[in-house]
């Protein structure tokens, strides 16, 4: 068998703890808030920390890959994940839970999340390239299928700070299998990548970015992504299961209602990049903002399980299906050799949106005791970033060519 299977394998195996983790924040919102003296926008500071540090880790893991290798990078994420977890289950002050909970396990997780499934399968494959990707895709939300159930089960009967310990724990096992069998390279088994033996990947263009913020077009991708960052992990992954405790729902029918949305989440990333091949990706932009705004305008009356059910089905088929047609336009715009620079600073602005709707979010919400101008607001912006990417421009590519 080709060993490249069995580093995708081990690969499956992180990405999925990792995603599992991050779950964290949302499932334990709830019971955080009754078992502590913190208020809902204190805790949102917290997590919206973790989704700065893990968006702007990314360009950080990157450098790491290259002078460490991505075995030791990988084990190290998970250990840091673990030690970051467990000091999280024990701390006393918010500003303790800010550090580990938030900018310690965040930075931790985005060394794995945005660079190891890229380095893995174009370093690995030359064909089956595109399975490897979606099956990489399919791992993080197989991550949010598993832990949000899991993570609202125990923290509503053991408590959250049980939650926390076993997530340590299972941060700690994954790194065992990672360190003994991830590999950085077909070469260190005397192997080539599976499909043939290729030239060696070319490298971006150094000065891309410096020529990229000169242009609108980045900065509208940078812009509609950050509202695609608010509206999906910021103020669903966030808040979804509190929203939906203030309407009557107990913690653990939320959270499995959030699993939900993350099956209908892989289908739709599926189809999204199925479409994006066929169809102008700013259409598609255009489609599914306008759609997640109309979703959400229709959350803050959701009572009863058929009208939840619904949502987490529509919710979950737009979830990240902006994924493919950004990164197409990324491609289409600076060079498909420099696409993974340009979308690693376009996913940090996500990250940042994320943050800040996770963090205004619980402001909203203590100050007026609901969620409804929150997520109401989100859908008003959500519209206006689909008309925006229509402004997207698609001229010839800069200097670094389609290459």
């Amino acid at each position: 068998m080709f060993y490249g299977w069995v580093v995708v394998a081990v690969t499956t195996v992180a990405l999925i703890v990792t995603a599992g983790t991050r779950a964290a924040p949302g499932a334990l919102l709830v019971d955080m808030e009754r078992n502590t003296s913190w208020s809902t926008s204190q805790l949102s500071l917290a997590a919206g920390l973790g989704l700065v540090t893990y968006g702007f880790s990314g360009p950080v893991a990157g450098v790491l890959m290259r002078r460490f290798g991505m075995r030791a990078v990988t084990t190290a994420s998970l250990l840091g994940s673990a030690l970051a977890y467990w000091l999280s289950s024990r701390v006393e002050s918010i500003w303790a839970l800010c550090l580990w909970f938030g900018l310690v396990s965040g930075m931790a997780a985005g060394l794995i999340a945005s660079v190891l499934s890229a380095t893995v399968a174009n370093r690995w494959f030359v064909e089956r390239r595109g399975l490897v990707t979606g099956l990489f895709g399919a791992s993080t939300s197989a991550g949010l299928l598993l832990f949000f159930p899991i993570f609202a089960a125990i923290g509503s009967s053991s408590g959250w700070r049980s939650a926390m310990t076993i997530g340590a724990t299972v941060a700690g096992l994954a790194a065992i299998p990672v360190w003994w069998f991830m590999r950085d390279s077909p070469a260190q088994m005397g192997l080539a990548p599976f499909g043939g033996s290729p030239e060696p990947p070319p490298v971006a263009d150094a000065g891309i970015m410096r020529r990229a913020i000169r242009r609108p077009e980045f900065w509208l991708l940078a812009g509609t992504f950050m509202v695609c960052g608010g509206t999906s992990n910021g103020l669903i992954g966030q808040h979804f299961i509190a929203h939906a405790t203030d309407h009557g729902f107990g913690e653990v029918t939320a959270a499995n209602w959030l699993a939900v949305m993350g099956v209908f989440n892989f289908v739709g990333t599926l189809v999204s990049g199925w479409l994006t091949d066929r169809i102008d990706p700013r259409r598609l932009l255009l489609a599914y903002y306008s759609f997640r705004g109309l979703s959400l305008f229709f959350l803050p009356v959701i009572h009863d399980n058929v009208s939840i059910a619904v949502f987490a089905v529509l919710f979950g088929l737009d979830y990240i299906a902006t994924v493919p047609p950004t990164i197409m336009l990324c491609a289409d715009l600076f060079g498909r050799r420099n696409a993974g620079v340009v979308y690693g600073w376009v996913f940090a602005a996500h990250q940042l949106g994320a943050a800040g709707a996770a963090w205004g979010a619980g402001l909203v919400r203590d100050a007026v005791g609901s969620y409804g101008w929150a997520f109401s607001s989100a859908g008003a912006v959500a519209i206006v970033a689909g008309l925006a990417a229509t402004m997207i421009r698609r001229p010839a590519p800069m200097l670094g060519g389609a290459t």
